[in-house]
């Protein structure tokens, strides 16, 4: 430990994170579920997502925005669909709970449908699909959550970042993984940015007039900005549809605030797992391939590398965090 962080092995952060949340108020299942969710996105250096964001869970679980006790209610209306209704809970524990009969029905069928609603924001959407990849299927992940971005003509809010992640297995190599939101960046490093009282670039943001602000606070009363303008806010009206139409989750505009209140926000996820090998059965060595290519010959930078890099640092060096923050986990008891 030094004077401003402290550096723990990542089973420490585990049983960290996993007693924050039992005093937080979560079942043992639901404790181990989130807090291993929470510590695999900080060891992929995902930090916004990572045990900085653990005590909004925290916090959640002690003000009632996450039911502590929900057990995931998981059903098949017809084989090749896998229906979790996460109860006001978290979207992990209820992926956990499934993720075995998922994949078996993906192998078994070709395609699988995975679709939850009413649950918490499901933190690192990367998480869920490069999982499907490394058990050996292609994966499409869609979320929704409470409304943060404009889009569409829009200047108030009315989506969530929206994010889409795709992940593919390949030989000899970590899972390709693209995870991406559909807003010009994650909600979490605009609160960063006025935890430090650091202004954030143009074209991030609106305030709450919907005029353009690198005033993070202004951002944080207004609303983030679609990447790409048009284009970005059509994906995520998109993910929109999947995320929310098809799960039957609430529509952005009416999710509850997830840092406020006692409402769960009753975000939705949806991805569709395919297994491969029963369309092309030298996938993983074909995308390999042309991975190589696209890297070697092309310069392409290929996602989902350097995921696995910071894992394995993580896993050697462990993890650093700032005092603060693991003081206040360490401390946090509900209220």
């Amino acid at each position: 430990m030094s004077d401003r962080t402290v550096t723990l092995t990542l089973p420490e952060a585990t049983t960290l994170a996993t007693s924050a949340l039992l005093r937080a108020g979560a079942s043992e299942a639901l404790a181990r579920s989130l807090a291993r969710a929470v510590v695999d996105a900080e060891a992929a250096g995902k930090q916004a997502i990572g045990l900085a964001h653990l005590p909004d869970y925290l916090d959640a679980l002690a003000c009632g925005r996450i039911d502590g006790d929900a057990e995931p209610l998981i059903t098949s209306p017809i084989p090749a669909l896998v229906r979790c209704d996460c109860r006001g809970g978290i979207a992990q524990l209820g992926f956990d709970r499934a993720f075995d009969d998922l994949v078996a029905k993906a192998s078994s069928f070709g395609v699988t449908l995975y679709a939850s609603q009413n649950s918490f924001t499901t933190g690192e959407l990367g998480w869920y699909a490069v999982r499907l990849a490394e058990a050996g299927l292609v994966a499409l992940a869609a979320t929704n959550g409470p409304a943060l971005i404009a889009g569409g003509g829009s200047r108030k809010p009315i989506y969530c970042t929206n994010p889409l992640a795709f992940a593919a297995p390949r030989a000899d190599g970590p899972p390709l993984l693209i995870d991406q939101a559909s807003s010009a960046t994650a909600f979490v490093k605009v609160r960063q940015a006025a935890e430090r009282d650091e202004p954030i670039p143009e074209g991030w943001a609106l305030d709450a007039d919907g005029n353009p602000t690198t005033d993070p606070q202004a951002a944080i009363g207004g609303a983030l900005l679609a990447f790409g303008g048009a284009r970005g806010a059509n994906i995520a009206l998109m993910v929109e549809v999947l995320a929310a139409g098809l799960t039957g989750a609430n529509w952005s505009l009416d999710a509850p605030d997830f840092r406020a209140g006692s409402d769960n926000p009753g975000a939705g996820l949806l991805i569709i797992a395919i297994a491969p090998q029963l369309v092309a059965g030298d996938f993983e060595s074909r995308l390999a391939r042309q991975l190589k290519r696209l890297s070697r010959d092309y310069g392409v930078h290929v996602p989902g590398e350097a995921r696995q890099s910071a894992r394995q640092r993580a896993d050697s060096a462990g993890i650093t965090l700032p005092v603060a923050l693991f003081d206040s986990i360490t401390s946090f008891r509900r209220r």
